[in-house]
């Protein structure tokens, strides 16, 4: 009976083996690159035959004279970008949810989702023109206002904020299909009971609507907190400049420009890997919180 059960959920188990084979080989198996931080690695000479300096790139990486404000860049903007991507979806999902037209809402939906399936690549390139100091169209609007022309990519001031509202717009339609879905859960029986002791559509939403939202926020909410240090990179990448260094780089782009660029592996490899052991705490964390307050586990 057993044996039988199992050759039942053998087609499932295979379904599932690309998956396992992909994580493997492109997470697992990099893993042992890791060994780098520990090194004085020169790619002639490979891992086994590079040589060994301890812990001289950690030092190195601490003693870089921007790694706090690249730090602090990348928990800025990725706390704003957690904190924008929590209240804008459920903002929208609830007013969403108090349109009556069904075909009215479906479009409003395909609409705010469309821009999460494009690259960072496409609409940096969209971003570029809309946003430029000269012929941008929002510059354009902003001087039809009286207002001066803002370097909304090449300002150190504005473009964290940026960053945060792009991101934003992009992403925020994934959030409220999320929160839509969550909100066809809640009992109807309540609202029209509601209806009946003469409560109105507002009240409704607070007594009601929010509290049966709770349980999803608190799990989207909680399980956020593991991407404290993913301000994103292709996003920054894309978009930044030399000009905006001083509040916009971070972790993962300082990454590149260390290894890549400078062809220092180990120092790369080195902030790398500081940055993963803070987000695999983070991560135990955040599931350890989801668990506690929204009754959600991943182990």
């Amino acid at each position: 009976m057993r044996m039988k059960k199992k050759l039942q959920e053998l087609p499932l188990h295979l379904m599932i083996l690309p998956g396992i084979i992909l994580t493997v080989i492109f997470s697992y198996i990099p893993i042992m690159g890791s060994v780098i931080a520990f090194q004085k690695f020169v790619p002639s000479k490979g891992i086994f035959n590079s040589k060994w300096i301890g812990l001289d790139n950690f030092r190195y990486m601490l003693d870089m004279p921007n790694f706090t404000s690249v730090l602090w860049n990348t928990i800025f903007i990725a706390v704003l970008k957690i904190i924008a991507g929590l209240i804008v979806p459920i903002i929208f999902a609830l007013l969403l949810n108090e349109l009556a037209g069904a075909f009215f809402k479906r479009t409003i939906q395909t609409i705010i989702y469309f821009p999460y399936f494009l690259s960072w690549v496409i609409l940096g390139g969209i971003l570029i023109d809309i946003l430029s100091p000269s012929s941008g169209i929002v510059n354009q609007f902003l001087g039809v206002l009286g207002i001066e022309p803002i370097f909304f990519l090449g300002d150190d001031k504005w473009f964290p904020y940026t960053l945060v509202l792009t991101d934003t717009w992009k992403t925020f339609g994934y959030g409220t299909i999320v929160y839509l879905a969550a909100l066809t859960g809640i009992d109807q029986s309540l609202y029209e009971a509601a209806t009946m002791d003469g409560a109105n559509r507002w009240k409704q939403m607070i007594h009601i609507t929010l509290p049966g939202m709770l349980p999803i926020i608190t799990l989207m909410t909680v399980l956020s907190l593991g991407n404290v240090l993913n301000a994103g990179f292709e996003q920054v990448f894309n978009l930044y400049s030399p000009m905006v260094y001083s509040t916009g780089d971070i972790i993962d782009t300082l990454v590149y420009r260390i290894g890549l660029v400078d062809a220092q592996y180990g120092v790369a490899t080195a902030v790398g890997l500081f940055k993963s052991l803070i987000s695999f705490v983070l991560i135990v964390l955040s599931n350890k919180l989801a668990n506690k307050y929204a009754g959600y586990r991943v182990f």
